[in-house]
């Protein structure tokens, strides 16, 4: 019996992969996977009662506690981002990878399906977990090998193809040729693309935004939140403390009610393909905002300078899916060094779609009011005079050299 854990998310892509995997590549015993990150409770639902009318072997882990503490909360640490907006998708697919590869050996199966384009990111992070952890399991990718045609060669599937496929196959799917937007959701964050949302110049309407209000829908008196952080991780919300979990929901909720967290970018995919997408990430812009101010309280110039480099490196890697890359580990381990001292509170002010930091308390803050202020009299304002002298003395020797030619 040929035996595939298929990663399974109930959509269009996935479910379209069921019956090909029976019919083109010959599987008789598809397991489904659906593993549970944060997405909408009628989205699992919707897997499980699709998983289960196809005939698949199905089952749903709910991973969100782990989500949260060993893949978000570690993004925080790293202010991690990509060409400007809080990764989400990309770090939810390593834990993904790794819930299917233990389902694999849990269940002796040998072979993976995804239902990954041959054009997106998800198939490098997917794969690369899969390989990693199961470097002989067969893996297969129909929605990237193509459609088999009759004189047994095969073409690229279109998304209009898909749905004919699926209707055809009674698989009910609610996408239409009409709206093609491609939704994934996880507690980090909302990306929404596709259809006319991949024209550059395509106003996003309203009613994909399902997050965040809209500025006119945004309450007209601003509120104020404090976060507390202990070792670069937030920990509480006003005062109360709070497990990750319930952290990032109730961040999610208050961000996206005043607003916070659209973004719209041109975005460089890891082929090449400039692509433009639109996100909802009401609670990592919100903890991100607050964690760099911290950061910025409680460490040095040199620190802050040389963590910009290494924050980016980490998103770079982290957007790529390698999740076990070396270079990962060896970036963590100064990551975690700073974060030893980013321990404290921030205060922001949220209003109409801004997350504005107003506040900022820390027992290591590096600021001391007594040596910063102008009417202070402890720090000796003549001291000065000998190192303006010397301020950019080179400079001024090549200058007085260049000018006297």
């Amino acid at each position: 019996m040929r035996k595939i854990v298929l990663v399974y998310s109930g959509g269009l892509d996935t479910s379209v992969c069921i019956p090909l995997m029976r019919e083109e590549y010959g599987f008789d015993h598809i397991i489904t996977v659906t593993v549970d990150v944060g997405q909408p409770r009628a989205d699992i639902q919707q897997a499980e009662d699709r998983a289960n009318k196809l005939g698949t072997e199905h089952y749903t882990l709910d991973v969100r506690d782990e989500f949260v503490k060993d893949y978000c909360f570690p993004s925080v640490k790293a202010n991690g981002d990509y060409q400007g907006y809080p990764i989400s998708t990309s770090i939810a697919r390593p834990l993904i990878a790794l819930k299917a590869v233990e389902m694999a050996q849990k269940l002796g199966a040998n072979a993976f399906g995804h239902g990954c384009t041959g054009k997106g990111n998800d198939q490098f992070r997917i794969e690369y977990v899969l390989r990693t952890l199961m470097p002989d399991a067969e893996i297969i990718a129909p929605m990237r090998e193509g459609r088999l045609m009759p004189d047994g060669s095969r073409s690229p599937w279109t998304r209009s193809e898909e749905i004919d496929y699926s209707n055809a196959h009674g698989l009910e799917i609610s996408h239409t040729k009409d709206k093609l937007w491609s939704i994934d959701e996880n507690l980090w964050g909302r990306s929404i693309e596709g259809g006319h949302l991949e024209e550059p110049n395509y106003a996003p309407p309203e009613e994909i935004f399902h997050w965040t209000r809209s500025l006119e829908d945004c309450p007209n008196t601003p509120r104020l939140l404090t976060i507390g952080f202990e070792n670069g991780v937030p920990v509480s919300l006003d005062g109360v403390s709070l497990s990750p979990l319930d952290l990032v929901e109730q961040a999610h909720k208050i961000a996206g009610e005043h607003g916070v967290g659209r973004v719209d970018i041109m975005e460089d995919r890891m082929l090449g393909l400039k692509v433009r997408e639109n996100y909802e990430c009401p609670a990592s812009v919100l903890l991100l905002t607050a964690h760099r101010a911290l950061e910025a309280l409680v460490s040095t110039q040199g620190e802050l300078k040389f963590k910009k480099m290494v924050d980016t490196e980490w998103g770079e890697l982290a957007y790529k899916g390698l999740w076990y890359d070396p270079l990962k580990e060896d970036l963590e381990a100064f990551i975690n060094k700073i974060q030893e001292r980013v321990t404290g509170t921030v205060t922001l002010r949220l209003a109409k779609g801004s997350a504005i930091v107003v506040g900022r308390d820390s027992k290591n803050a590096l600021y001391n009011e007594d040596l910063a202020s102008f009417d202070s009299k402890t720090f000796d304002q003549t001291d000065s005079t000998g190192m303006v002298k010397m301020h950019g003395l080179q400079g001024r020797m090549y200058w007085l050299l260049k000018n006297s030619k």
